[in-house]
């Protein structure tokens, strides 16, 4: 009896050194756009100084299949452990990035 071939499946290897692993925190976030692209920064703010810890540049089709991927991700959270309430916004800070 033959077996029906099997799509090959491509595994990509990704690589990352200890301090990217390690990740870093964030308490605010910045969008910015072009036609192009979005840049999302991501900030850690304590004032009186903050720090952009990342900033992660992507194509508008890309950052659609991220929103899909992390509402289904945050469905799944709230589907094993609750509600999230929405945090407020928080009050200006008052400092610009240099």
């Amino acid at each position: 009896m033959t077996q029906p071939i099997q799509p090959q499946q491509n595994q990509l290897q990704i690589k990352a050194d200890d301090k990217i692993l390690q990740g870093v925190y964030s308490n605010a976030m910045q969008v910015q756009h072009s036609k192009e692209e979005f840049v999302i920064d991501f900030m850690n703010l304590f004032p009186p100084a903050g720090t952009l810890n990342a900033r992660v540049i992507v194509s508008p089709g890309h950052l659609k299949r991220m929103i899909a991927a992390l509402a289904e991700n945050l469905a799944k959270y709230e589907g094993n452990f609750g509600k999230i309430d929405t945090a407020q916004e928080p009050a200006e800070i008052g400092f610009a990035a240099k």
